[in-house]
């Protein structure tokens, strides 16, 4: 039987929550973290957390533990250094923004056999082990790359834990990923923060009558900085290309504007949020991993709003 155990690295918002919400849902799970302030709260509520990583690892690697990265990608290396040194055989995932970078630096330490990268689409602005929800990813799509050579057990574990946790799964490829959630996610947060900055330049008044609009289109602006960074430089190439067709759209509304009319920008926006509105999901349950063909398969059902929400192996365990 496989293990079921987990292994947390990182325990800030997406860690410190999936380690919540991986015990609550019965399995093993332990975490580390480099803050001793993360771990004191951690401790305080009860769970196994320390900050010696080659421990966390060791027991990783005796026990058959999936590993999951949760730190900011500027902290990935390292970390995969000390998998790499510690739990080289250990089926391992990250739970990074960004999917091609990573998946790249996965392989330059040696350790693609066993990994498949997985991004929960789900957060909040508040950061750190205060903010951990164990009910964060009910309900979320939980993005599992399908990349050539994953091994399809270790994809089935990952899956499982995405569904463990409440979220349902969408199999991706790792580039395409990232093209998508630079549309999705890092421009929003660029946009929050241009937004921010023209509101507060209008001064108490501007701020002090300041509501809906403003309030939801920069909720994302008081995220951590350091993490905003993260994400939007880790993907900049695709986020570059999502820019200017936002850019494209601000300057054609723009010259729209010297003819008094916001028509253009305002009814492709409107339509937009409605395709949005509508867009509809589907289960996949017709594709098992393991059998011939199958990545592709979830692949190509993934890019049509295919989700998981049962995992199937082709092998026990």
């Amino acid at each position: 039987m496989t293990s079921s155990s987990v292994c947390v690295l990182g325990l800030g918002l997406i860690g410190g929550s999936i380690l919540r919400a991986a015990q609550g849902a019965g399995r093993q799970a332990w975490g580390w973290n480099r803050s001793a302030d993360a771990i004191a709260g951690a401790t305080a509520d009860g769970y196994d957390v320390g900050t010696d990583l080659i421990a966390a690892l060791t027991r990783a690697a005796r026990e058959d533990a999936l590993i999951v990265i949760a730190v900011p990608m500027p902290a990935v290396d390292s970390i995969l250094a000390a998998v790499a040194e510690y739990a080289p055989s250990a089926p391992l995932t990250d739970v990074v923004s960004v999917k091609a970078e990573v998946a790249a630096a996965v392989t330059a330490r040696g350790l693609q056999a066993r990994y498949v990268g997985g991004h929960p689409m789900a957060g909040t602005n508040h950061s750190g082990w205060s903010a951990t929800d164990p009910t964060l990813f009910a309900d979320a799509v939980w993005v599992v790359s399908t990349d050539p050579g994953v091994d399809a057990d270790v994809w089935v574990r990952v899956a499982r834990l995405a569904v463990d946790c409440g979220s349902v799964v969408v199999p991706a490829e790792s580039v395409e990923h990232d093209r998508a959630v630079a549309r999705i996610s890092h421009l929003p947060h660029l946009l929050a923060e241009a937004l921010a900055i023209v509101g507060a330049a209008g001064g108490p008044l501007a701020l002090g009558l300041a509501a809906g609009s403003f309030r939801d289109g920069t909720r994302v602006a008081s995220s951590s900085p350091t993490l905003v960074r993260a994400m939007t430089e880790g993907n900049a190439a695709a986020l570059r290309t999502a820019l200017d067709e936002a850019l494209h759209a601000l300057t054609a509304a723009h010259e729209e504007l010297d003819k008094n009319s916001t028509k253009t920008l305002v009814d492709a926006g409107n339509a937009a949020r409605l395709q949005y509105e509508q867009h509809q999901r589907f289960e996949i349950t017709d594709i098992t991993p393991g059998e011939p063909g199958w990545r592709e398969r979830l692949q190509d059902a993934g890019r049509r709003g295919g989700v998981v929400r049962q995992i199937r192996s082709a092998s026990p365990g």
